[in-house]
């Protein structure tokens, strides 16, 4: 199935492990990859792709790394500008190196960005074209090791994490934090990410976990990225997790590179009761720090039963909480994007909505919502669901980023559309880059020179148990009202008995265009089935039936089916029983091999086939056996076959033909002797008469 928003796809040539939008142009997104060290046929690389195009992506930049090193496994912007942006990326040295002591896993890299107007087409939405060609130029700015070397025989610690703090539009202290992977005692460590290549002299703080532990996810905010306010803009806080623990640590920019942090650990998973059927508790996975007192941690139930956001403030209580689709086994990255707006109530109380994605171990994707003030007490918070979207790559998915996104400074009437771009890697190659449309909030109502902010979901909306209701409710009634109107037109086209009496609904006129009589399982109508009953009562009985007003069924059809039961009652046939239809074939058969057959009460040699189109239309034929005396007194108008015209014999050829009864190869010799009767024109010749 499509995905009901603009995406892009590309497949590079080796697999992707990272990727960041550039914070001031969306346009520009970082991957970076590889096979790894000593691996045959696949490079290690980073690209710079141009998302401009809705439906197209498109390779800028190749930076070919070393195959003598590991892949790179983080990526991020630190400093950007219009000409040139440079990068952070976590890229272990070559085992070698490694085995020395020396593990230089943080790198930093130049960039020379093409002119914006070369990359940027003028119509969205119009086909891909042929990107043009541009040569950059690149440079490895340098690296460094910040994690304690590892004293393993075989050293297999990585740069598993990084985040950096939000950048100022104005310059100001930044702050990055790393944390390991794989190592004999894990570490994370925050460093000053306002320069283009990081010291070791930039190191602002370490943490050092236990043994054998891990942070699973780190996460790093500015105490004022929330407030105009410059008096805090130093202080930084720290949030991490671990399989079953989450921790805080306030961490300084003017902090040096001996400083240990302080983690204070707020929240724990608490091992289930002694009587419970698992002993294995929840983990936690991944961890986004929302504001300066709220944090977003996804955490993956035991066994594979599932995965959960859980919204907590940073004293450990739990807020909210949110169970993903059921199909969705685990969690495996998250992202979430800050839209600010002004609040319709009131335009000095600001709030916040975050879009949130969460990528499932299944490659889908969940889009969420969630809208909060920018301090405590947090009241009426609710997960709003966005969108979902399944198999987004054929296999796993590593990363998931979503762009930056900056409000226009122009009047809403002014303003371009504005989009949210969501990015996904995957080990298959495979980047994959959604478009998300924002909308205006609030709804300008003071003219069209103000300046409306851009939500992904409108705040305030129906939550998803009252759409669901509604759906349902909607969809209910379009079933009644279906069923209404259907079970009215069968009663009116005589499908099912009367039970609504829609006929009644209709004018005379409407009812002998519209209406039939239903008809009995056996193909009777109704009206015959009277009229039959009739016929063996009294003439007189059987005429004042005939002539009540039943006759709803006087239409075009049911007008002929009373002409014929004229015809019978003018013929006497009202008093024969009406006998049960035999094949020719098999009539024929039987009276060429002599065997006698009972046929209520009429023995003998004669057949007649008759045809009454007025039963059961145009293959409508019954054969059957009568004596000579009762076939000449009750069917005058039978003929034989030998005594039809030319005309007459093509019809009857016709007929037999379409029932099945007689085939050109068989030849006409075998229906010498048969008597035909078409009770049409019996009907005409009453009618007439």
């Amino acid at each position: 199935m499509s995905p009901p928003f603009a995406h892009a796809k590309i497949t590079l040539s080796c697999p992707l492990y990272a990727a960041d939008f550039d914070p001031r142009n969306n346009d520009f997104l970082l991957v970076g990859g590889g096979g790894g060290e000593g691996r045959s046929g696949v490079g290690n690389k980073i690209t710079l792709l141009n998302t401009s195009k809705k439906h197209d992506l498109s390779e800028l930049i190749d930076i070919d790394l070393s195959r003598d090193e590991d892949s790179v496994t983080t990526l991020a912007y630190a400093q950007s500008t219009d000409l040139w942006a440079t990068a952070f990326a976590g890229i272990n040295s070559s085992m070698k190196e490694q085995v020395q002591g020396r593990n230089e896993h943080l790198r930093s890299f130049l960039l020379e960005l093409p002119p914006r107007q070369s990359i940027i087409q003028k119509d969205v939405d119009a086909a891909p074209e042929k990107p043009p060609e541009y040569k950059s130029q690149t440079k490895a700015l340098g690296k460094v090791s910040f994690f304690t070397p590892s004293t393993m025989p075989k050293p297999e610690t990585f740069q598993r994490v990084m985040r950096l703090s939000k950048k100022r539009k104005e310059n100001g202290p930044r702050l990055g934090v790393i944390a390991t992977g794989l190592a004999p005692e894990g570490e994370v460590v925050a460093f000053a990410a306002d320069t283009s290549s990081p010291k070791v002299q930039d190191i602002r703080g370490r943490i050092k976990l236990g043994k054998n532990e891990e942070a699973a996810d780190v996460d790093i905010i500015g105490s004022s990225d929330f407030s105009d306010s410059k008096d805090d803009e130093a202080d930084f806080q720290i949030a991490y997790c671990t399989d079953y623990d989450i921790f805080i640590a306030k961490c300084n920019y003017s902090y040096n590179r001996s400083e240990e942090l302080d983690p204070q650990c707020i929240h724990s998973n608490p091992h289930p009761d002694v009587f419970a059927s698992t002993k294995a508790r929840p983990k936690f996975r991944c961890l986004r720090v929302l504001t300066p007192t709220l944090l977003l941690i996804l955490q993956n139930l035991p066994n594979g039963g599932g995965c959960e956001l859980l919204l907590m403030d940073t004293t450990g209580q739990v807020l909210l909480t949110k169970r993903l689709h059921r199909k969705i086994r685990s969690g495996i990255a998250v992202s979430v994007a800050a839209l600010p707006y002004t609040s319709p109530y009131s335009k000095a109380r600001k709030q916040m909505q975050h879009a949130i994605a969460i990528a499932g171990a299944d490659t889908s994707i969940t889009i969420l919502t969630l809208d909060h003030s920018l301090t405590s007490p947090y009241t009426k918070m609710q997960f709003q669901p966005h969108l979902f979207l399944p198999s987004v790559h054929p296999v796993s998915i590593t990363s998931l980023t979503f762009s930056t996104h900056y409000p226009p400074s122009t009047t809403w009437t002014r303003s371009p559309p504005q989009y949210l771009k969501l990015a996904s890697t995957s080990i298959a190659n495979t980047c994959v880059v959604h478009t998300l449309p924002l909308t205006s909030y609030p709804a300008p109502k003071n003219g069209p020179d103000i300046v409306a902010s851009y939500v992904l979901t409108v705040p305030g909306g129906r939550s998803s148990i009252t759409q669901t209701t509604f759906s349902v409710l909607v969809a209910l009634l379009a079933i009644g009202i279906g069923a209404f109107f259907l079970q009215a037109f069968t009663e009116i086209r005589g499908g099912v008995p009367e039970t609504l009496g829609a006929k009644g609904w209709l004018s005379e006129r409407w009812q002998g265009w519209l209406a039939r009589p239903y008809m009995f399982e056996d193909g009777t109508p109704i009206a015959v089935n009277r009229v039959q009953d009739a016929a063996q009562t009294p003439l007189s009985v059987a005429s004042a039936a005939v002539e009540t007003p039943i006759e709803a069924l006087y239409d075009a059809i049911d007008e002929a089916g009373y002409k014929v039961m004229e015809a019978r009652e003018k013929f006497g046939e009202a008093a024969i029983a009406v006998k049960e239809k035999l094949r020719l074939r098999d009539v024929l058969r039987q009276r060429n091999t002599g065997s006698d057959i009972d046929d209520a009460g009429n023995d003998g040699k004669d057949i007649i086939v008759r045809h009454d189109p007025a039963e059961s239309g145009e293959t409508s034929l019954s054969a059957e056996l009568y004596d000579s005396e009762t076939l000449v007194k009750h069917h005058t108008h039978a003929k034989r076959w030998e005594e039809m015209e030319n005309g007459e014999r093509e019809t009857w050829k016709r007929r037999l033909i379409d029932a099945g009864e007689w085939t050109v190869e068989e030849g006409e010799n075998v229906l010498k002797g048969v008597f035909f009767s078409a009770l049409g024109a019996a009907v005409g010749a009453a009618v007439g008469g």
